[in-house]
């Protein structure tokens, strides 16, 4: 992630367009956005699950990469911050919607998947509207973040013909299943720490 460390008090507004935009991590986050059509057309004009799986699984797979650029070579930016979570949610939702509708995946999987993210969504949307400052994620939410980003490509390889088909199907139901279990208890977690954020953006409002 583009995070900064937090800090005692509010942090400085700064407008993306005012910021660095061509910086290593930025680059990094549009290299992976670029992958998702590539995703799609291989899953569906080439009709290649195997390829699209291993795709999808790098995508994921680099999704640290740009963070830890970032912190280690103090390239954090305002637009990085913003196109890093863009990025993250882009793969997971354009890739859990394609593979059900390819067939791969069952559907309760994907609603179930797609639930959660909407309900993260809608409620960070009103934190944000209501004046509550940015909540971190959680450990639990890095984990299940982590954990559906190789479990969704591990069950697309698994619906392939490739011979260790098999193999993978069982691997990703393995990540599937605690992989959503976590990702609906960080959703949870986010309850008390939305309203702290709250309360703190308020106090700093009005100091």
């Amino acid at each position: 992630m583009h995070d900064a460390e937090p800090s005692g008090g509010p942090e400085p507004h700064v407008a993306i367009f005012d910021d660095r935009i061509l910086t290593v991590p930025n680059l990094i986050s549009l290299l992976r956005l670029a992958g998702i059509p590539v995703l799609v057309w291989l899953l569906f004009a080439n009709d290649d699950r195997w390829a699209a799986a291993w795709l999808w699984g790098a995508i994921g797979a680099t999704d640290w990469v740009d963070g830890w650029w970032a912190r280690r070579f103090d390239a954090v930016s305002a637009l990085g911050k913003l196109l890093d979570p863009v990025t993250d949610r882009a793969v997971l939702i354009v890739g859990v919607v394609a593979v059900g509708i390819d067939g791969a995946v069952p559907w309760w999987l994907v609603a179930a998947t797609l639930a959660r993210e909407g309900i993260v969504a809608v409620a960070g949307i009103v934190l944000g509207a209501l004046g509550a400052r940015r909540i971190e994620v959680t450990w639990w939410g890095k984990c299940a973040t982590f954990g559906l980003y190789f479990s969704f490509p591990f069950l697309l390889a698994g619906a392939s013909e490739v011979g260790v088909a098999d193999w993978f199907w069982w691997a990703g139901w393995v990540c599937a299943v605690p992989s959503l279990l976590y990702s609906y208890l960080s959703a949870a977690q986010y309850i008390p720490l939305g309203l702290e954020a709250l309360r703190d953006g308020r106090a700093d409002r009005r100091a």
